[in-house]
């Protein structure tokens, strides 16, 4: 599943994204940038305070649905509301920072979905408690704890056994890959950042198909 937010993005990655995950499904006004683009998402998820008129008129009135509550982002709302082996995630990193923030922390506390922020540069997910990847020696991987957590690696130019990580204390960034990358965690609380060239390595260890 493609998900497209309201934030900055570059609708060509979108249009990638789009070849491998076909299904689009748009949170609340990234379904003004679907419409602009002459596409009809398959559903609209959230509280639609940032809608446009003109194009919550172009749109099937079953597809989209409202969910009123302001306690949560429209991102949340549509994490909770679908069900899709993956979800590539356009429009959440761009932009305000307050946004990014509450995107990453929507990440955690939907585990169960195996959701890829995806920036101009950079994609970031919710790292399983065991996973291995293959990537280029010398490639840029970033470990970001969103609680107290320690864990394992192989195939990282710094190991992160014996470390307490927190985004308090001790972060993981711009680590650097030597060989097969292996991490092993006891908590679903950190993120992984990588360039977003390896998007199908990623897709590829997160549910089994590049």
């Amino acid at each position: 599943m493609t998900l497209l937010g309201g934030g900055p993005t570059h609708f060509r990655h979108v249009k990638q994204s789009l070849i491998k995950a076909p299904i689009l499904v748009c949170a609340d006004s990234g379904a003004d940038l679907a419409v602009k683009h002459n596409l009809q998402p398959e559903a609209v998820i959230g509280d639609m305070d940032s809608l446009s008129d003109a194009t919550l008129a172009k749109l099937d009135p079953a597809r989209v649905h409202h969910i009123a509550e302001q306690d949560s982002t429209d991102f949340d709302k549509c994490l909770r509301s679908v069900t899709a082996r993956a979800i590539l995630a356009h429009g959440f990193t761009g932009g305000r920072l307050d946004h990014q923030l509450a995107a990453c922390t929507t990440l955690v506390r939907h585990p169960d979905q195996r959701c890829i922020l995806m920036g101009e540069e950079d994609l970031c997910f919710l790292a399983p408690l065991e996973f291995q990847i293959k990537l280029p020696v010398g490639t840029r991987l970033s470990l970001y704890p969103m609680g107290q957590v320690e864990g394992r690696s192989t195939g990282l130019l710094y190991p992160i056994e014996g470390i307490a990580m927190s985004p308090a204390t001790r972060v993981g960034t711009s680590n650097e890959v030597t060989g097969p990358v292996s991490l092993t965690l006891p908590a679903r609380l950190m993120l992984v950042m990588l360039p977003v060239e390896y998007i199908a390595e990623v897709l590829e260890c997160l549910t089994g198909t590049p």
